[in-house]
C-alpha cells in the first residue's frame, strides 16, 4: 500500500499535466451545452489551438524567449474562438444538425492543420521547439493553475451572475427565456465562442507541456474524453472536475503502470487502451440524459 501511495504521489505532477487540458476543454463544452448547443467539435478546436500555439512558439522562441509561451497561448485562444464561429453559424443561424456541424469541424481541423504545416514547415507537422512550458511549484505545470482558474470562474459566472442564469435558461427553456426578454441567439453565440476559446486554450496547454511539436495525433481523442467528462460530470462544474480527474488519472496510469512489477506481464497495448476503456465504461453505467439541459441539441425556433 505504501509503495502504491508513493507511486501515486510521484505521478501527481503528470496527472495534473494531463488533467488540465481535459478539464479546460470540458468546461467549455459544459458552458456550450448549458446554453442548448452541443459541441462535439472540442477535438477539432483543440487541434486548431494546439497547431496555432506550436507554430507561434516555434517561430517566436528564438526572439521572444519564454515570453513566446503566453503569446502562443493567446494565438491558441484566438484560433479556437475563430473556428468555433463556424459551428455557431451552422447550428444557431442555419439551424443545422449540431452533431454533423461539430463532426465537420473535427474533419476540417485534421485537413487544415496538416495543410497549414505543409505551407509553413514543408511537412505534415510543425518543427520541434527547443523548450516548452516549464513546471512551477513541485514540478506542477502552470496549466494546472490555469485550469483551476477557469473552473472557479465558470462556477462563479454560471451560478453567481445574472448572465449565468440567462445562459442556463436558454439551455432549459429557450422560448420562456425569450419571452422574458433574453436574446437566446446572442447567448448561444457567446456560449459557443467561449467553448471554442477554452478548447483552443486546452490545445495550447496540451502541446506546450506534453510534446515538443504539433502533429495530427497530438490531441489523440482528448477532446472526446473532455466531451465525455461533461456528460459523466452531469453538466456541473464540480462533476466535470471529478470526471476530468478520473479520466486524466487513468491516462497517467497508462504511462506509469508499466513500472509496477506485478503488472508487467500484461501487454503495453492494454495500458494504452485503459483511459478510453474507463471513459466508455463510466459513460455506459453512470451517465444519463435526465441530467442534460432539456433543450440541448435543439435548434431555437422563435415562438
Amino acid at each position: 500500500m505504501t509503495v502504491f501511495f508513493n507511486t501515486l504521489l510521484g505521478m501527481l505532477p503528470s496527472i495534473l499535466m494531463i488533467v488540465a487540458p481535459i478539464l479546460i476543454a470540458a468546461l467549455g463544452g459544459m458552458i456550450c451545452e448549458r446554453s442548448g448547443v452541443v459541441n462535439i467539435a472540442l477535438e477539432g478546436l483543440m487541434g486548431f489551438g494546439a497547431m496555432a500555439a506550436a507554430t507561434a512558439h516555434v517561430l517566436l522562441e528564438a526572439r521572444a524567449g519564454a515570453f513566446s509561451i503566453p503569446l502562443a497561448l493567446v494565438l491558441a485562444v484566438l484560433a479556437g474562438g475563430i473556428f468555433s464561429l463556424i459551428h455557431a453559424f451552422a447550428s444557431i443561424t442555419l439551424k443545422a444538425d449540431q452533431v454533423i456541424s461539430g463532426t465537420g469541424i473535427n474533419l476540417l481541423s485534421t485537413g487544415f492543420t496538416v495543410f497549414f504545416c505543409q505551407i509553413i514547415f514543408q511537412q505534415e507537422r510543425t518543427a520541434p521547439y527547443k523548450l516548452g512550458m516549464m513546471p512551477w511549484i513541485r514540478g506542477i505545470y502552470p496549466t494546472a493553475f490555469i485550469a483551476l482558474g477557469v473552473l472557479l470562474l465558470s462556477w462563479y459566472v454560471l451560478y453567481r451572475r445574472p448572465g449565468g442564469l440567462r445562459l442556463r435558461a436558454c439551455g432549459e427553456h429557450p422560448q420562456a427565456a425569450a419571452s422574458a426578454g433574453i436574446n437566446v441567439i446572442r447567448i448561444r453565440y457567446i456560449a459557443v465562442l467561449i467553448s471554442g476559446v477554452l478548447a483552443g486554450l486546452a490545445g495550447g496547454c496540451l502541446v506546450l507541456t506534453q510534446t515538443i511539436q504539433y502533429t495530427v495525433n497530438t490531441i489523440n481523442g482528448k477532446g472526446f474524453i473532455a466531451l465525455a467528462a461533461v456528460s459523466f460530470g452531469r453538466w456541473l462544474p464540480l462533476g466535470v472536475l471529478g470526471s476530468s480527474l478520473l479520466f486524466g488519472t487513468s491516462a497517467a496510469l497508462a504511462v506509469y503502470i508499466v513500472n509496477i512489477a506485478a503488472l508487467r506481464f500484461l501487454p503495453s497495448d492494454f495500458f494504452n487502451l485503459l483511459p478510453y476503456a474507463i471513459t466508455l465504461i463510466t459513460l455506459v453505467f453512470f451517465s444519463g440524459k435526465d441530467y442534460a439541459p432539456k433543450a440541448s441539441g435543439q435548434p431555437y425556433e422563435k415562438g
